[in-house]
């Protein structure tokens, strides 16, 4: 989960068709129903232009049209993980990006125009701000509607992909049952086709073996992949990883310190030998234990793209190592990051911020002192002053926004996916995922 998620991916329409989805995202789906499959690449979200004023109630001051709900999802739960209320305006302003069918776009320019079949909803989005809204209090009505739209849209192998019928990934299904988990519900019990989400994330499980961390000629076992590759075959991803170990363990974006429940007094630095979720997770962090030892972060691996360190994805796998039960694996990653998070941070915006939180928390660190920073402060500065103390005493429009209350043209054909080909790309755009994300919004190799 970059800053996307992934992330909250940014991308761009693609002026050809057929380049690999191996970094992040579902084949695109289209409105009408074809597919167009492009490489996509998570970066910092550029600035507003001068003719594109910030909604009132959103934080960040990029341009929010690929990442408006996920970083103000994310912002919603960091804040709340440290006992913040959010800026004025802010839950208003989430809600109203809702469509009438109960799922969430990237974001949505005018929430007073009428969802239709060309509104970009997606799963990560939608299971974002499920999150969000439970942890705020007070919109069980619109977490509701999020929550059937989702269910609504399960795949047969028990999975979600990015857009509705999309091909099951590891970071959508994962932030799904995050955000299932987070309104009481059982993701085992989420089943379509007789499969649940579990089913769906062992799937996309690489073999762990008898190796592990310390064996170089398994470095890839224990690793889950985004998702299956045109043979059919699995390629180890580090930010599907990192999702996939918390939706394994039926988790979400926020990991309370001292929380992991992980295999019970086992071993990071070999395999569990079952296929249990819990096993699947325990494999999973010990391939990114194994993966962050030399240097302490990971890499970044975009086609045509110099290798280098990802912050985000660094930052998402401390929370699955800590939620995982591997609290030790996260202190070099964590000193790596409060050195070095600045600059990614400030460009990234909320969504960076909201990271950082989850990783210093998760760890039972200080998000207000992360290496002399604030992180706490500096994220509220990207945003509205002020609070709201009772939402629910808040007027909210039942037909989200302007949509029709009968649900008719409201969305839940899967809409257009802008994806990026890199380097063949009609307009640049980027990321808040990765997020999560990215996803969940955006995923490394």
């Amino acid at each position: 989960m970059n800053v996307r998620r992934s992330a909250a991916v940014v991308a761009v329409l693609t002026v050809t068709a057929g380049l690999g989805t191996g970094l992040g995202l579902a084949p695109a789906a289209f409105a009408d129903g074809t597919a167009s499959e492009a490489s996509t690449a998570p970066s910092a979200s550029p600035s507003a232009s001068p003719s594109q004023a910030i909604p009132t109630g959103l934080y960040g001051s990029n341009d929010p049209t690929y990442d408006g709900v996920w970083r103000q999802s994310l912002t919603l739960l960091a804040l709340d993980a440290v006992g913040e209320k959010p800026g004025a305006g802010a839950v208003e302003w989430l809600v109203g990006q809702q469509c009438a069918s109960g799922a969430f776009p990237a974001y949505r320019a005018d929430a007073t125009a009428k969802c239709d079949s060309a509104t970009a909803v997606d799963t990560n989005s939608t299971a974002a701000a499920i999150q969000a809204l439970a942890a705020v209090g007070g919109r069980d009505a619109e977490a509701g509607r999020a929550v059937r739209w989702l269910k609504d849209n399960q795949n047969e192998d028990g999975g979600w992909g990015y857009t509705a019928g999309g091909p099951s990934d590891a970071n959508s299904t994962s932030v799904v049952i995050g955000a299932l988990t987070a309104v009481g519900d059982a993701p085992g019990k989420q089943q379509k086709g007789g499969n649940s989400p579990y089913e769906a994330l062992r799937s996309l499980a690489l073999p762990c073996g008898d190796g592990g961390r310390k064996d170089g000629d398994a470095k890839d076992g224990g690793a889950f992949a985004y998702q299956l590759d045109k043979k059919g075959g699995l390629a180890a991803n580090a930010d599907a990883t990192a999702a996939a170990v918390l939706g394994s363990l039926g988790k979400g974006f926020v990991v309370g310190a001292g929380s992991g429940e992980g295999k019970g007094g086992a071993s990071f630095d070999s395999c569990a030998s079952g296929d249990s979720p819990e096993d699947l997770a325990h494999n999973g962090a010990v391939h990114l234990a194994g993966a962050l030892t030399a240097d302490g972060y990971l890499m970044s691996s975009l086609a045509g793209a110099e290798d280098q360190p990802d912050h985000g994805n660094t930052a998402d796998a401390v929370v699955a190592l800590a939620a995982a039960g591997d609290v030790d694996a996260t202190e070099k990653p964590l000193a790596w990051l409060a050195k070095n998070h600045g600059v990614w941070a400030a460009k990234a915006g909320p969504a960076a911020y909201a990271q950082l939180v989850f990783a210093a928390h998760a760890s039972g660190g200080d998000p207000r002192d992360f290496g002399g920073a604030d992180l706490v402060a500096q994220l509220q500065e990207t945003g509205p002053a002020g609070e709201v103390d009772d939402y629910s005493s808040v007027p909210v429009d039942d037909t989200a926004a302007g949509d029709e209350a009968d649900g008719t043209g409201d969305g839940l054909a899967a809409g257009v996916w802008w994806v990026i080909g890199l380097g063949l790309v009609v307009v640049t755009a980027v990321v808040g995922f990765g997020l999560v994300r990215g996803a969940r919004k955006r995923p490394q190799a």
